[in-house]
């Protein structure tokens, strides 16, 4: 077992809890990302589901999660031939921090799509793509260092006070230790990127409040391709959508939030 699957492993309670425990690695400075809360609670979804697959998850994200022993509790809406239907949500002391709506299928990882359209921008070669400077110490930005991600240089150059203008952020993607991705997986890619805010100027934590995502196919083994971007920056609020490329070149998830702008 990986890192990556005893820090989100869902131990079952009964047939609708779980319990998990928070892993302080995945923190951003103190919260933990929510990426990382949504494959958590996915793992007790998918163990609990006739289908294995959460090939839709809608995530309100209503406090803060910090680490430690939680659950997940379970609302089992439809179970169906080829869709279930599960609202699940992640609680400590009968307080839920995030709420989720998950449908699960069954996807067949060797099928060819229909018809598939590209990625919306070009990336770099990754002998041509960056890294993120280590963070402080005394950050507490464990996050970072349970992956490793390579950034297409104009989406980073915000750190040295030369931001693109417009809401983007692009990487190579895969976790530190060696894991081929899973669905589990993807669901921390999507929100993995920096805010992309910060290339059109905006600093500071920028939280964010609902995120949806779509697995659309099972990923093959290798690194990631994250292409993020936004469309409105607009009364304090600001959208994000995640473009997920596997080594195959398949699109292999699709992510858009809805999160506050940069603020502390």
């Amino acid at each position: 077992m990986t890192k990556f699957d005893e820090a989100t492993r869902a131990i079952r309670v009964d047939d609708t809890t779980y319990d998990v425990c928070l892993d302080d690695g995945y923190s951003m400075g103190g919260p933990l990302n929510g990426g990382y809360l949504m494959a958590t609670v996915l793992r007790a979804v998918a163990d609990a589901s006739a289908h294995p697959h959460p090939v839709s998850t809608s995530a309100h994200f209503l406090r803060v999660a910090r680490p430690g022993p939680a659950q997940v509790v379970l609302d089992q809406l439809k179970s169906g031939r080829t869709a279930a239907m599960t609202r699940a949500r992640l609680v400590r002391d009968g307080e839920a921090f995030v709420e989720m709506l998950v449908a699960t299928a069954t996807l067949d990882g060797s099928a060819d799509p229909d018809w598939s359209d590209g990625p919306s921008v070009a990336m770099p070669g990754l002998a041509d793509c960056v890294r993120l400077p280590d963070p402080k110490a005394a950050s507490a930005m464990n996050f970072s260092a349970r992956m490793e991600m390579l950034f297409d240089p104009p989406t980073i150059g915000w750190l040295t006070g030369e931001p693109t203008g417009r809401p983007e952020s692009r990487a190579y993607f895969r976790l530190a230790e060696p894991q081929d991705p899973d669905p589990f997986v993807l669901a921390m890619a999507v929100d993995a990127l920096p805010p992309v805010v910060f290339s059109a100027g905006a600093r500071g934590w920028a939280p964010t409040v609902e995120l949806t995502w779509h697995l659309r196919a099972l990923p093959a083994p290798g690194w990631l391709t994250l292409i993020g971007g936004g469309r409105l920056i607009s009364d304090g609020w600001f959208d994000e959508e995640v473009e997920v490329w596997d080594s195959a070149g398949r699109l292999v998830a699709q992510s858009r939030q809805l999160a506050r702008l940069g603020r502390g």
